[in-house]
């Protein structure tokens, strides 16, 4: 499958409000924050493939155990790009690390941007990391295959 246009994640930034959980609720797909906010993602996909997005700020404290394992570079990007591949995997966090770290596999078919977003509002300090990552759908078996409609 051909890989979509760059057009989509080049223009990220527009795709992507911060809100409420309530003023992101029509998102495409969604990422939430500590804070009980919400980054949400309204660009569409291209036909046949999937979209994930990540976030985190900037400033948070890296977790002890995770710097250990992980180290601090990048960290936040590592990870918001790690969660996106894990979310198109269908995979969680912990399946995924024995085997690829926060790192890309070489494998992967998809595509994505990580960037900074800088607060939007004169009383937000608080500069986020948002991964953006699409990969080609994948048919995935029923959980319950006995089931039927």
């Amino acid at each position: 499958m051909a890989r979509p246009e760059s057009d989509l994640l080049d223009a990220a930034e527009s795709h992507l409000r911060v809100g409420s959980a309530a003023d992101v609720a029509d998102a495409i797909t969604r990422a939430h924050l500590p804070d009980f906010r919400a980054v949400g993602w309204y660009g569409v996909p291209p036909a046949g493939w999937s979209v994930a997005i990540d976030a985190e700020y900037a400033d948070q404290v890296i977790p002890a155990p995770l710097v250990r394992r992980f180290g601090p570079d990048r960290f936040w990007e590592r990870w918001t790009r790690a969660e996106c591949l894990c979310k198109l995997a269908d995979l969680p966090m912990l399946a995924w690390w024995p085997v690829h770290g926060l790192d890309v596999p070489p494998d992967f078919a998809g595509v994505w941007r990580t960037l900074q977003l800088e607060p939007a509002e004169a009383d937000e300090v608080r500069r986020l990391i948002v991964t953006i990552a699409l990969a080609p759908t994948v048919a995935r078996p029923s959980l319950a295959p006995s089931v039927q409609p």
